[in-house]
């Protein structure tokens, strides 16, 4: 009797210790995660850095006219002002959906828009999803002909005069470094990561934000003039702007230097290229603006060059119609 209580003690001492291992184990799971780090480094080596995405990005109106048969021509205006007038060939997208529909386009694809700003931001997430060599049409429809010219029109100025104190002459901020944005996934593929983060960009739609709220209050922001220094010497600059422009890349580490806790407003002359730079740190997972039609909205009249106006405007053909 005594001998079989002690093997009915071991029955039922084993399959708990058993039991316990095994819910100790699955209460503790160890699961791998992606994260900035795993995307930078997925974009570094597949020549994805946003120096990359920079190279050759834009082209004037001349620079297309005629060769228009080459190009996949890509117009994210409302499907309304598509049909009051389009570039002839030209398909009517958004910004939404261009990545699915430009899914199986194989020619060289030229996104247009009103102004060029919204079809940068097209562009790199075309540029991000295969598309390498995808351009924006410099100034958009407002370049092609008078007739759409309106939006250009209508907003470039001279806001800095009405705000003194917010458009300075001395040096920029000097650039700290600060860390990566903090964000994880469960997926640890690069591409992978890459694809979902360019398909919930382009459903949150342009990130642009006016000079008269800048320059209201340039302190609330992480301003960021994307200009070459003798430019800045020559013009002056949005108060405590830093000029990070050079070294803005991941590869160089020059991203670091951007704030990621603040949002960050980046300026260049029109708009088009801070609206690049802007998508592309959206991506990354930066709270970011473009700062909508750049210096031609602040400082239009003593621009020298860059600069909006007849001479931006051309006379070329369009077509009506869906």
């Amino acid at each position: 009797m005594k001998k079989f209580l002690n093997y009915f003690i071991v029955f039922l001492i084993v399959p708990a210790l058993f039991i316990g291992g095994c819910k100790k184990t699955n209460d503790n799971p160890t699961v791998e995660k992606g994260n900035f780090t795993t995307l930078k480094t997925y974009l570094i080596s597949n020549s994805l850095d946003l120096t990359d995405i920079l190279n050759g990005w834009i082209v004037s109106a001349e620079g297309v006219h005629d060769k228009l048969g080459d190009y996949h021509i890509m117009d994210i205006r409302a499907a309304g002002d598509f049909a009051t007038g389009h570039i002839d060939g030209a398909v009517n997208s958004t910004l939404a959906s261009i990545v699915d529909d430009a899914k199986d386009v194989t020619k060289q694809i030229l996104v247009v828009c009103y102004t060029g700003q919204t079809a940068s931001h097209a562009v790199v997430a075309l540029r991000l999803s295969g598309h390498t060599n995808a351009q924006v049409l410099k100034w958009g429809m407002s370049g092609w002909n008078e007739v759409f010219a309106g939006p250009w029109n209508s907003n470039a100025g001279n806001t800095a005069d009405d705000y003194p104190n917010s458009w300075v002459t001395d040096a920029t901020a000097t650039p700290q470094s600060f860390e990566y944005p903090n964000w994880e996934t469960t997926s640890t593929d690069g591409a992978e990561i890459l694809k979902a983060r360019v398909a919930d960009f382009v459903q949150t739609g342009f990130h642009g934000i006016a000079s008269t709220d800048v320059l209201t209050a340039p302190s609330d922001y992480f301003v960021n003039n994307y200009w070459a220094q003798a430019d800045v010497d020559h013009y002056g600059h949005v108060k405590g702007a830093y000029r990070i422009k050079e070294d803005l890349s991941l590869a160089g580490g020059g991203i670091k230097q951007l704030d990621p806790s603040k949002t960050i407003v980046t300026y260049c002359w029109t708009g088009q290229t801070s609206s690049m730079v802007t998508a592309y740190l959206a991506v990354l997972g930066y709270n970011t603006k473009s700062l909508k039609f750049g210096t031609n909205s602040m400082i239009h009249d003593k621009l020298e060059s860059h600069k909006w106006g007849p001479g931006a405007i051309m006379d070329y053909e369009y077509v009506t119609g869906k």
